[in-house]
């Protein structure tokens, strides 16, 4: 299979968004995710469908804002960009540490992000965001959240 050079670029810029998303929310930058989600993003994160970014983002800061440091790392990336849509699958392994008297807590996921991309403006938009638990490992009290 032959790849054209436009092709590739639309590769990297959309491996670099997923790089992106993963660091802005271990920076808890909520402005650069924003940026990186279409004005339409949907998603499943495991706790049901959302939509809309504010709420994509409004799920992902009820866990991250209550925790101390975290590291979002992305392995096996695989695009299919078809057009201006784009398909990707990436491993994530996410690592959340506690704060303050949780500190000596950590949480740990396995997951698989596949994500629906679409070029809006000459720029690729993250769409759609399903995250596949495939486990974790640790408590859930590093997130501070009332679970019960």
């Amino acid at each position: 299979m032959t790849l054209d050079l436009a092709t590739l670029l639309d590769e990297r810029e959309i491996g670099r968004a997923l790089t992106r998303f993963a660091r802005a929310m271990d920076d808890r930058d909520w402005e650069t995710a924003r940026t990186i989600l279409a004005d339409d993003a949907t998603g499943e994160l495991g706790t049901g469908p959302l939509a809309g970014p504010e709420a994509v983002i409004a799920l992902i800061r009820q866990y991250l804002d209550g925790c101390g440091p975290t590291q979002h790392l992305l392995g096996n990336v695989l695009i299919e960009v078809t057009g201006d849509t784009a398909e990707s699958r990436a491993y994530v392994s996410d690592l959340h540490l506690g704060a303050g008297e949780r500190r000596d807590l950590s949480f740990v996921t396995l997951g698989d992000y596949h994500d629906r991309w679409r070029r809006v403006d000459g720029r690729w938009r993250l769409a759609l965001r399903t995250k596949l638990n495939r486990g974790h490992k640790c408590d859930f009290a590093v997130f501070g959240l009332d679970l019960g």
